[in-house]
């Protein structure tokens, strides 16, 4: 989900230190979500129950929507005002390109929305002060392309996922993987972290980074992959 493609109010409420409960952290969300302008207001939880006084006297609400996990989809949120309660990394990376009215997320731990945070650059509500969106993601940031042919391999993988509605394809995949187990000098010197930065200025959905990123990821721990045999000894030039 990158900030340059938002263009709704977008926030996050995160649990602070010294705080024992959940229930400020749930309650500066609604707060904020019910001064913005919009349509309809939407719940979405893990689950149909869920604990927190604040958030069941908000779903008891008349007009708002209640949805859970299963068989929710983000095409549901146009023209709506969302407070998502506690999403993982995967359903906040389904978040990619909706548009909605505003959207405030209620975080569960870091490790999920740390890189939504950075791409998003929400408003964040702690118990003691407001973090304002930094905006820094607005133009991309000058730096060396990357070296032994990986910033053209990116641009390929990504101009190819741009062509598919569902994102990366498998095969696709395959001539990645194939790449970096048959070129692994190409792959010495390039960091995760500057993977993960290429796509993002590409503009992938980060389902796809994630997956880039992965894949780089375990070659550096010293896995293997199975392609398929049309692919095996496949490396790009």
């Amino acid at each position: 989900m990158s900030s340059d493609g938002i263009l709704f109010p977008v926030a996050v409420s995160r649990l602070s230190a010294g705080e024992t409960s959940r229930e400020p952290q749930n309650a500066r969300a609604i707060e904020w979500l019910l001064k913005q302008p919009g349509g309809a207001v939407v719940l979405v939880t893990p689950q149909k129950q869920f604990s927190g006084d604040s958030l069941k006297r908000f779903s008891a609400r008349p007009g708002v929507a209640h949805y859970t996990w299963r068989g929710f989809s983000t095409g549901s949120l146009p023209s709506c005002r969302v407070v998502y309660a506690w999403p993982d990394r995967k359903h906040l990376n389904d978040l990619w390109r909706v548009q909605a009215d505003a959207l405030v997320v209620i975080e569960w731990n870091e490790r999920e929305t740390k890189e939504w945070i950075h791409d998003a650059d929400p408003i964040q509500f702690l118990n003691a002060n407001t973090i304002q969106p930094s905006g820094v993601h607005s133009k991309a940031a000058t730096r060396e392309p990357l070296p032994n042919g990986v910033e053209g391999i990116l641009d390929h993988i990504a101009s190819m996922a741009a062509g598919y509605s569902s994102g990366l394809k498998w095969n696709e995949e395959d001539k990645l993987k194939a790449d970096m187990m048959n070129r692994p000098d190409r792959w010495i010197p390039i960091s995760v972290e500057q993977v993960r930065t290429k796509c993002r200025e590409l503009g992938m959905r980060p389902n796809d980074i994630d997956t880039v990123a992965g894949f780089l990821q375990r070659r550096k721990d010293g896995r293997r992959f199975n392609v398929q045999s049309s692919y095996r000894s496949f490396h790009f030039n």
